[in-house]
């Protein structure tokens, strides 16, 4: 009797194991995807359109937006849907935005953003 429940016991662990081990493995490639949809080049026409639309002469000697960097460790699933992203423009840590990329119509693009002041006040946005 006792050897009978040494065995459950052990299926049992085996299992919980195996659930474990395959939710690591399902979010593991959902970062990898992320990852690959955040760093494509979809993502830096997206990126670099929205920029433009508060710049229209960003990533120019006369705009205000000269360069940005994605935050790596931003990266992360929305609940609502998409991914979230933040960017650091032109090196400034106190300069990001925070977008919601999401795909609409089987286009990738640039969706809720939150700005932070100082951006925003460099932009005009904000006064």
């Amino acid at each position: 009797m006792k050897k009978k429940w040494i065995i459950i016991l052990g299926i049992v662990i085996i299992v919980i194991f195996a659930i474990g081990l395959k939710f690591y493995m399902d979010e593991k490639r959902l970062n990898e995807e992320m990852m690959n949809v955040i760093y494509s080049d979809e993502a830096k026409e997206a990126f670099d359109k929205d920029l433009k639309g508060m710049d229209s002469k960003a990533f120019t000697e006369e705009g205000k937006v000269h360069s940005y960097e994605i935050v790596r460790e931003s990266i992360r699933r929305n609940p609502m849907g998409g991914i979230n992203v933040e960017l650091v423009i032109n090196n400034d840590s106190e300069m990001g935005i925070e977008y919601t990329m999401d795909k609409f119509n089987g286009q990738l693009r640039c969706g809720g953003a939150s700005i932070s002041e100082k951006l925003a006040k460099l932009l005009g946005i904000w006064k």
